[in-house]
Parts: structure tokens; sequence; C-alpha cells
């Protein structure tokens, strides 16, 4: 009976074993949704008071300098300024160029139109 119930217990340690862990994102996911849907970072400790905020103050009132990180975040913003800004001249740009193309257009065809039939004859004589 030993030499069964061994062979039973090596059998079992013998089946190859799979494990299977459950791993789901859609709480994480459902977080960063809900956060858009309210108008909020995605991301939680990308801005607030506690990153925005200065760590001290000092007690005379003085400015407390920024911090690297937040030097960097109003570089990052005033790039970003200055291309909004040249992106949008580039596109003002290009609308009035286009409208100009379509009007220089026009105005060929319009040429082109006017040369086709010209008056002959007694009707040229009348002019």
């Amino acid at each position: 009976m030993s030499y069964i119930s061994r062979l039973v217990r090596n059998a079992y340690y013998l089946q190859p074993k799979t494990h299977y862990r459950a791993f789901s994102c859609t709480s994480s996911n459902n977080t960063k949704e809900w956060r858009i849907s309210r108008g909020l970072a995605e991301n939680r400790t990308s801005e607030g008071v506690l990153t925005d905020g200065p760590d001290y103050t000092f007690l005379d009132g003085r400015p407390t300098p920024l911090l690297n990180k937040q030097k960097l975040r109003v570089l990052k913003q005033r790039q970003y300024a200055s291309q909004i800004v040249e992106m949008c001249s580039e596109l003002d740009f290009a609308k009035e160029r286009h409208q100009k193309l379509l009007k220089d257009e026009a105005d060929t065809k319009q040429k082109v139109k006017d040369s086709w039939l010209k008056p002959k004859g007694s009707a040229l004589l009348k002019k």
C-alpha cells in the first residue's frame, strides 16, 4: 500500500503545473477615463497643488525660486506657445495662398472663355 501511495504522490508532483495569474488593467483604464472625463490630468502626479506649489515660503513674503521641474515645465509651455503661433501664421499664409490660387485660376478660366467667341463681320464693325 505504501508503494501505491508513493506512486500516486509522485504522479501528482510530476504533472505539469500551469499557474495562471489573473491580471486586469480595466480599473486603471477606468480611472484614467474618469479623470479625463472630469477635465483632470491623465496622471494625478503630473500637476496639482502639491506638484505646482513651492516646497517652502519665506516669512518676509519674498517669492520662492522655481524648482527645476517647474522651470522645465515653463520652458516647455513657452516652446509649445511659440510653435502654436508659428503654425497659426503658416496656416493663415496657406489659406491666403490657396484663395489667391483659386482666384488666379478663375481669372484664367474667365480670360479663356472671353477669348473663345469674338465678333466677326458686321458685328465687328458695329463696335
